[in-house]
C-alpha cells in the first residue's frame, strides 16, 4: 500500500481558517509516502513483510524435509500453509478505480491506478474549490443570459435548471453545481469568477498544479466533452488526492453530504429544489460525499467517500457500464463494502 500525498502541504496550511479541519488533520492529509502503487489489488499493511516471512519460512520446510519421511513433510507443510491473499472486492467491472483511507491516503485497492481517462462531471469538485478558494460565499450573482447559449452548444448537458436573471449566492450557486450537477451553475460561476470562463478554467489547472495533480487537465469547467471527449482527463490517483483535499473543507463536505436542497423563492430569485445524484447519499450507511460524473468515453463515474466505526474510506470508479448513473452505487458499494471488511 502507498500513501498518496497532497502535494504541497504549505496548500493546506496557506489557506487554514475557521473553514478547514486543525492543523494535525492537515499535516496527516498532507504527509507523504513511497511510489504509487501499481494497478490491480493491494494487500493490507504487512502481509508484504508476512508473505515473505511466509516463503523463507516454507523453503527452509522443504530444505528440511529432504531428510524426513513424507508424513512429516506433509505434516510440516501443512503447518507452514500459506494465510489467505487479499485480492480486492470481486466482480468489479470498470475502467479505472481506487480505494483509500481517507486519513492517511494509504491506496487499499486499485484498478489502472495512474491511467489517464476522461472523468465527466467530477470536474465540478475543481470548479467549486476555486470558488470556496476565492471566498465570499455570500456574493451576489446574477445567472447571466448567455447561458441559454452554452447550454444549446452542448449536448445533453446536466443542469439545475437555473432562471436567467436570478440573483443567487455563490454558495446557493455552489449547492446548484454539486448536488444536480448543473452545468449552468458551473458556467455562472466560471463567468462570475474567472471573470470568464477561460480564465477560470486557467485558476482550475493552477490549482490542480499546486496539489501536485501531474496526471490531471481542464479544458473546461463543468466536465462537458468539450472541445473533445478526451481533452478533459484524470487518475483514480490524482481524484483520490483531489477528493480528500476537498473534504477537508467543511463547506464543500456539508454539500455533497446532503440528498437534497430546498430553497424558497425569495428577493430576487424563484424557488429551486435539487437532488443529489450520487446514489449512495442516504442509501448506503456513513455515506458523505462526493460527485457523479459521466460522459460518452467516461462512462459512469463516482467520485464517493463513507464513515463507519471511526474508519473513513475514499474511493473512485471511471468507466462503470451501464445506461445510467444509478449503476455506479451498487460498484460503489461493493468496494465499499469490501474495504471495511478488511481494513
Amino acid at each position: 500500500m502507498v500513501a498518496l500525498p497532497l502535494a504541497g502541504a504549505g496548500v493546506f496550511l496557506a489557506h487554514a481558517s475557521d473553514t478547514h479541519p486543525p492543523v494535525a488533520l492537515q499535516l496527516q492529509l498532507g504527509a507523504r509516502a513511497g511510489s504509487a502503487a501499481p494497478a490491480g489489488s493491494a494487500a493490507p499493511a504487512g502481509s508484504a513483510a508476512r508473505a515473505a516471512s511466509t516463503t523463507r519460512t516454507a523453503s527452509g520446510t522443504r530444505t528440511a524435509t529432504r531428510t524426513r519421511t513424507a508424513a512429516a513433510g506433509q505434516a510440516a507443510s501443512a503447518t507452514h500453509a500459506a494465510p489467505a491473499v487479499v485480492t480486492g472486492p470481486a466482480d468489479i467491472k470498470v475502467k479505472g478505480a481506487a480505494l483509500a483511507n481517507a486519513a492517511t491516503g494509504k491506496i487499499l485497492w486499485s484498478i489502472g491506478l495512474n491511467t489517464e481517462r476522461p472523468i465527466g462531471s467530477i470536474v465540478k469538485v475543481m470548479t467549486a474549490l476555486v470558488v470556496i478558494q476565492a471566498g465570499d460565499l455570500n456574493r451576489e450573482i446574477t445567472v447571466p443570459e448567455s447561458v441559454i447559449a452554452y447550454l444549446d452548444s452542448q449536448n445533453g448537458p446536466s443542469t439545475a435548471g437555473l432562471i436567467v436573471g436570478d440573483r443567487l449566492t455563490a454558495l446557493e450557486l455552489l449547492e446548484a453545481l454539486l448536488l444536480p450537477s448543473g452545468c449552468d451553475a458551473a458556467y455562472t460561476l466560471a463567468q462570475a469568477y474567472g471573470p470568464g470562463t477561460d480564465a477560470f478554467i486557467a485558476k482550475m489547472n493552477a490549482e490542480a498544479s499546486k496539489l501536485g495533480l501531474t496526471d490531471t487537465h481542464f479544458s473546461n469547467f463543468d466536465g462537458m466533452p468539450w472541445p473533445t471527449e478526451y481533452s478533459t482527463w484524470s487518475t483514480p490517483a490524482n481524484l483520490i488526492t483531489l477528493a480528500r483535499y476537498a473534504m477537508s473543507y467543511p463547506v464543500f463536505a456539508s454539500i455533497v453530504g446532503q440528498a437534497s436542497y430546498s430553497l424558497p423563492a425569495g428577493d430576487g430569485h424563484h424557488g429551486y429544489f435539487w437532488q443529489n445524484t450520487n446514489p449512495l447519499i442516504g442509501v448506503y450507511p456513513g455515506a458523505t460525499g462526493i460527485k457523479t460524473g459521466d460522459t460518452k468515453a467516461a462512462g459512469n463515474c463516482l467520485l464517493f467517500e463513507a464513515t463507519q466505526d471511526g474508519l473513513t474510506l475514499i474511493g473512485v470508479t471511471l468507466g462503470t457500464p451501464g445506461n445510467d448513473i444509478t449503476v455506479t452505487g451498487p460498484v460503489a458499494t461493493r468496494v465499499l463494502n469490501w474495504g471495511f471488511s478488511h481494513f
